[in-house]
């Protein structure tokens, strides 16, 4: 299932043979350097075998991108909606995220898939607003929030539920927002 495609990139539900590069993201270093846990290969098949049915269910969940070129799985960008974050993020607001193989940093493919992803949701989905969050000190993913329009909100910091305290180094999070009236008066 394809749910879009930029000029480099094919934004698609997730194939048997892309198993191996959901394993490397999750169980890399730098790739999950502000998250509290690794993925071993049991973990990550079952990380992917989760995406990929909710991708199936709902048309929802965190897409791989495939890069045109090469037709290399490179990573995942994607729309979830938010269920455990009240009272920061109201549930069911529709968040977007991404991770991608740390050979293919520096290219431009997360903004550019996230870019439409974004005019998929408001677009396609009638999205009233999309959030992202991220610890803290996670510069990558901070600009890559500016850059696609967000902006952080004013008094929008919270510490994670989910991080366990023995990462108090992870657990503060800010909170990036983007109105549909706002992605529309950017474009």
């Amino acid at each position: 299932m394809i749910i879009t495609e930029t000029d480099r990139l094919i934004i698609r539900n997730w194939r048997e043979t892309d198993r191996d590069l959901a394993y490397e993201i999750n169980s890399d270093e730098a790739v999950m350097e502000f998250f509290p846990f690794r993925r071993n290969r049991e973990e990550a098949n079952i990380f992917f075998d989760r995406i990929h049915a909710m991708i199936a269910e709902t048309g929802l969940g965190f897409f791989a991108l495939e890069e045109k070129a090469t037709g290399t799985t490179i990573g995942f960008c994607g729309l979830a909606r938010v269920d455990h974050l009240e009272p920061h993020v109201a549930k069911g607001t529709l968040e977007i995220g991404w991770r991608l193989a740390a050979r293919f940093w520096g290219k431009g493919f997360v903004t550019e898939a996230a870019r439409a992803l974004l005019a998929h949701a408001f677009e396609r989905l009638g999205a009233g607003e999309i959030v992202s969050f991220a610890v803290r000190n996670n510069v990558r993913s901070t600009a890559v929030m500016e850059r696609i329009g967000m902006h952080r909100v004013e008094g929008g910091d919270f510490y994670h539920p989910n991080v366990p305290d023995t990462h108090p180094h992870l657990k503060r999070h800010v909170l990036y927002r983007l109105t549909a009236a706002e992605w529309r008066s950017g474009r």
